[in-house]
């Protein structure tokens, strides 16, 4: 299964929503609290195309995008094909 990112922030009800639906998978992930900036919150920019809003959701080197579209990829069936590469 390739390595899963969340980049979030606290007290954010769409980065709780993303994290629930890829708990309720049973997906293994890597959280990144931007809540405070630092380097990863540039990392995040750099690697979202300079998206700024949490969550921001990668799978593997691909973005995924934010809690609607991690959402919309379950309901196509495009996450699974993605977590099963």
């Amino acid at each position: 299964m390739p390595r899963v990112e969340i980049y979030t922030k606290a007290f954010c009800p769409y980065c709780s929503r993303a994290i629930a639906l890829l708990k309720r998978k049973g997906v293994m992930f890597d959280e990144h609290d931007i809540t405070m900036g630092g380097p990863d919150r540039a990392i995040m920019l750099d690697r979202a195309g300079g998206r700024s809003t949490v969550p921001q959701v990668f799978v593997g080197d691909r973005h995924i995008g934010g809690s609607d579209d991690l959402a919309a990829a379950e309901t196509s069936g495009e996450l699974d094909q993605l977590l099963a590469a």
